[in-house]
Formats: structure tokens, C-alpha cells, sequence
């Protein structure tokens, strides 16, 4: 199983959960899954991330395109399914401008195109004003689990070493 994940794993995590400073075990093992193939993110949530000058946006800068993957063809094909799908719901205006907009329609879409399982913090709900990951992802067939959860399947292990 691969996943992707959404820029609110990459901002939790480093505000609360897995900051630099206490946790680096975790970031070194986002780098180490993906360089086995199993964890990515895409470009649009790459760019969101990388727009500070704080270690999360240098992270990401090292990682680049193997890490946050740029738009293809079958993620393109998704992309029209995911806009649809929303054009058909009773969602306002403004929320389907922000869907197009940002970066989450291609989150949906290139996870779709590549079954892969959705990663964010992103809850399911029932509002016009904006469309959630999750609604996106059930209306699709798309797999989403919260990072947490994530982490639980691939038994990732943050385990104290040696002390200084």
C-alpha cells in the first residue's frame, strides 16, 4: 500500500506531534518510506509547505519530485471525476472555486488514479461551504486514514536511543 498525504499531516506534525526539535525519527521515516516507494505527497501541497523559511519547508525542498509528485495523465483523467463529482453536490459556489484552486481535488484525484490511501487530519462533513478530503475520497473510492493510523498499519516505531 502507498499513501499520500495531505499538507495538514506535514503542519500537525510539526506544530504539535513531531516537531524537528524532539522528534526527528519522524521525518527521517516519511524520507526512508518514501525512498521504498510507500509514501509521497504532490507537488501543489509540496509548494504550499515549501513557501516559509522554517525547517518543515527545508525538509521539503530536500525531498523535491521524488517526494512530491507533479500532475500525469491518469491523475489528470481523475482530476475531471473529482470536479464532477463536486459539481453534482450541493456545494456553494465559493467551495467548489477553492476546490479547484487548491490542492486538495489533486490529492483526491492522484491518489484515485493511483490507488493509493489518502493521509490527512480531514474529517468527513456534511456542509455546502467546503468539501472535505474525506467526502471526496468516499465518493470516489479512495482509501483515507488519519495519519495516526497510517503509522499504526506500517508499524512505524519512534524508539529513544542512546542518550547525549
Amino acid at each position: 500500500m502507498s499513501y499520500l498525504l495531505d499538507a495538514n499531516v506535514f503542519i500537525a506534525a510539526k506544530r504539535l506531534h513531531y516537531g524537528f526539535d524532539f522528534c526527528p525519527a519522524f521525518w527521517e521515516w516519511l524520507a526512508r518510506q518514501n525512498r521504498a516507494g510507500r509514501v509521497f505527497s504532490i507537488d501543489r501541497v509540496g509548494t504550499e509547505i515549501a513557501t516559509g523559511t522554517d525547517d518543515l519547508s527545508l525538509w521539503a525542498e530536500s525531498l523535491g519530485a521524488t517526494f512530491f509528485l507533479p500532475p500525469d495523465a491518469a491523475m489528470l483523467a481523475s482530476f475531471g471525476l473529482v470536479n464532477n463529482w463536486a459539481i453534482g453536490q450541493p456545494y456553494t459556489p465559493a467551495a467548489l472555486e477553492l476546490l479547484a484552486r487548491g490542492a486538495d481535488s489533486y490529492l483526491v484525484a492522484h491518489a484515485h488514479a493511483h490507488r493509493m490511501t489518502v493521509v490527512t487530519h480531514e474529517k468527513p462533513e456534511n456542509s455546502k461551504h467546503i468539501v472535505k478530503i474525506p467526502n471526496a475520497c468516499v465518493a470516489l473510492g479512495v482509501h483515507y486514514v488519519s495519519p495516526f493510523e497510517m503509522l499504526r498499519r506500517e508499524r512505524a516505531r519512534f524508539v529513544l536511543g542512546a542518550g547525549p
